[in-house]
């Protein structure tokens, strides 16, 4: 199973940067923090993203880090996800829908209370939200993430990118 989840990580990771060095909108353009709330496990999370660029029209690589609290359990999640906006005007709210693969480290209390459980699962996650250029280049978001299997089952995140 670890050869597994090591093997995906690393194709996971080489391929954006493959489909990135074809691509004239490439290179990182900025990063920025996340917090929203989690639905099963009900938890709260906060962490941040990086803007990576366009790979395609519109289509940009941001991998994002999160970690949640609550319910008992801690889950940390590293998500590599790719999203497609819908709009190329930055200066009016922007819908934009993408997806990604996550690796989820979860630890938390066992149902016998003898001690600690954790766990590594790799979860397909789809997500969804608006977004609005704000002056200098940063970029404020909304957005809404379903967990397809092995994550989460819903995400809110409010989120700032710096550029």
């Amino acid at each position: 199973m670890r050869r597994i989840v090591a093997c995906t990580l690393v194709v996971v990771t080489l391929l954006p940067a493959v489909a990135l060095a074809q691509s004239d909108d490439v290179g990182f353009r900025g990063w920025g923090p996340r917090v929203g709330v989690t639905v099963d496990p009900d938890q709260v999370h906060f962490g941040f993203h990086f803007d990576f660029g366009n790979f395609s029209r519109r289509v940009r690589f941001q991998p994002n880090f999160e970690l949640g609290l609550g319910d008992d359990l801690t889950i940390a999640a590293l998500n590599f996800e790719a999203a497609y906006r819908f709009r190329a005007q930055w200066e009016v709210w922007g819908p934009y829908a993408g997806g990604g693969i996550g690796v989820n480290i979860l630890n938390g209390d066992n149902a016998g209370g003898r001690g600690d459980d954790s766990d590594t699962e790799i979860g397909l996650n789809v997500l969804g939200g608006i977004e609005k250029g704000i002056s200098g280049g940063d970029r404020f978001f909304m957005e809404l993430k379903l967990g397809l299997t092995d994550s989460p089952d819903a995400k809110v995140t409010v989120g700032w990118t710096f550029y």
